[in-house]
């Protein structure tokens, strides 16, 4: 150990991993409150806007359907929304679910620079570099 170190009790450390474990449980319930919400909405917007969802079940069969039509990518989103579209909402509300596990890695990053533990800052930031790699280099077919 250098002398710009400072070591910390066991007590201390174990307080540190208690805050972090705290964090990290908050994150991941408010990540899965909020997305659910926005799909809730979503799905209200869809029955609103389409009442023979409602009145028919063909209509509804066909909201579930392979062949439904939801955005696919993200100017296709941001299209929906701006109209108002339910099935734009829930596309958000899937997006947010999707990103709370990432949001949650890089959060893990910070809370090992906390714990000063550099080993699993680099671990964690490989692997939080390898995530957002896939969603950049992933392709749907």
């Amino acid at each position: 150990m250098n002398d710009h170190e400072i070591s910390l009790s066991p007590t201390e450390q174990a307080h540190r991993v208690r805050q972090v474990e705290l964090l990290i449980s908050r994150l991941l319930r408010i990540g899965v409150l909020t997305s659910l919400c926005i799909i809730v909405l979503g799905m209200m917007l869809s029955f609103r806007h389409h009442s023979g969802y409602r009145e028919s079940a063909d209509e509804l069969k066909h909201l579930v359907s392979n062949d439904a039509e939801f955005p696919h990518t993200l100017p296709q989103v941001w299209d929906g929304l701006m109209q108002l579209q339910g099935r734009a909402v829930v596309m958000v509300g899937l997006l947010a679910l999707i990103a709370t596990p990432v949001l949650r890695v890089a959060v893990s990053i910070f809370a090992f620079i906390y714990e000063r533990d550099p080993k699993f800052v680099v671990i964690t930031s490989l692997v939080l570099l390898l995530l957002l790699l896939s969603f950049f280099l992933g392709s749907v077919e």
